[in-house]
């Protein structure tokens, strides 16, 4: 349930934005925060575009006139995204445009539980492979590229061309 969304989301913000300077830790963060609600019981205010847009909001409102911070919490809100429209958050309208059509989340299911263990499966299997790509892509079996990741977020901009 973690790796489908880690990987498509660091494949996918990688291939739309082109950005070695993105922080892909915290696009990885938001792309697995909503799974933490499961504790909860359900899904609640992480699986929301309302959330997502809040995220968003805050960022750009704390981070004027400092573009560097700005670029790195803006990765969280964009994961954030990800995540709803990887779990499929969008189909359920009153859960993903909460508030606007009622206030309860009710009984509603995690939309990452909803669909059968053949497509987890088969969701995690392509998650791995995407992984790996990323590995491969970003050589990230290179230690000074591992580091440079793991400690800015940020991809080799040789390697990112």
């Amino acid at each position: 349930m973690l790796l489908w969304f880690l990987g498509i989301s660091f494949a996918a913000v990688w291939l739309v934005f082109r950005s070695p300077m993105l922080d892909y830790r915290l696009v990885l963060l938001g792309s697995v925060l909503p799974i933490g609600e499961l504790v909860l019981g359900g899904p609640r205010l992480a699986h929301t575009l309302t959330f997502a847009v809040a995220v968003m909001f805050v960022v750009m409102l704390a981070t004027q006139k400092r573009r560097l911070v700005r670029r790195r919490w803006i990765s969280l809100a964009i994961g954030l995204m990800m995540h709803l429209v990887l779990d499929g958050s969008w189909t359920q309208r009153a859960l993903f445009w909460w508030p606007f059509f009622g206030w309860s989340f009710g009984e509603m299911q995690v939309p990452e539980l909803s669909r059968g263990l053949a497509v987890t499966v088969l969701q995690e299997a392509i998650g791995v492979g995407v992984l790996a790509w990323c590995w491969v892509r970003f050589d990230l079996r290179d230690p000074v590229n591992r580091r440079l990741f793991l400690t800015t977020g940020h991809l080799n901009r040789d390697l990112a061309q």
